[in-house]
């Protein structure tokens, strides 16, 4: 049962991968909000973590590459770094989780290598988790402060794209899936310590034996006296 949870947790453990490339790659993460004066819904902004993109009546889209990373507001550049940092960690997660689960020949069947290596993996699952919701949740708290900011003017206002919906799902398959390793681990490491604790309570039943003295049972001079009338 744990080695099918573990290849569960593997399986989630690429889609996230799949989530944070998707989320990192695409250009969605603010679009246009079409209220109060900018109703012209014939062309949509969409601004990413590294073009914006015009969307012309349904059909045509133009996509440019920032010329400076300075010219992003401060969420969007600690998205991007964040999120870059989010794909190695998943890779590497998915690396070090491969070695540590059962059916794996890594660490030459040493199961306390491969416990550890499996909690190290869980543990980079859930950091993961974290480099990937707080970008998204950050942009996302921006996006409604300013929709609601009566100061900034309609057409400076966004709504949330599609890529922080993707970013939040993912997020939360990131923490599923450390999650359920750690509990692994956690099974895994009880039932290692099993048999030491057995041969603990084995060796101290002996030595009781051992320590233990054994007292003859003589007669007392009373029985002895009965015994001679």
């Amino acid at each position: 049962m744990r080695a099918k949870s573990e290849v569960f947790a593997q399986v989630l453990g690429f889609f996230g991968l799949f989530g944070t490339i998707a989320v990192t790659a695409l250009p969605m993460w603010r679009v246009s909000a079409f209220i109060g004066a900018n109703l012209i819904v014939m062309e949509e902004l969409w601004e990413g973590l590294w073009m914006n993109c015009y969307r012309e009546a349904n059909f045509r889209m133009q996509c440019k590459v920032y010329d400076s990373l300075l010219i992003l507001p401060p969420e969007l550049q600690a998205a991007r770094g964040l999120m870059c940092v989010s794909i190695v960690l998943v890779v590497v997660s998915l690396s070090v989780t491969g070695c540590g689960t059962k059916k794996s020949r890594c660490c030459d069947d040493n199961i306390k290598s491969k416990n550890v290596t499996l909690a190290i993996g869980g543990g980079l699952y859930l950091l993961s988790f974290l480099t990937t919701l707080i970008p998204v949740s950050w942009v996302g708290q921006t996006v409604i402060s300013n929709f609601y900011n009566p100061m900034v003017m309609d057409f400076q206002k966004r709504e949330l794209g599609t890529a922080l919906f993707i970013g939040w799902a993912t997020s939360g398959v990131l923490l599923i899936s450390g999650v359920i390793l750690l509990i692994s681990y956690s099974k895994r490491r009880s039932k290692e310590e099993e048999p030491y604790a057995d041969a603990y309570l084995t060796e101290g039943t002996d030595a009781l034996k051992e320590g233990s003295v054994y007292l003859e049972r003589t007669p007392s001079s009373f029985y002895k006296h009965h015994q001679y009338l």
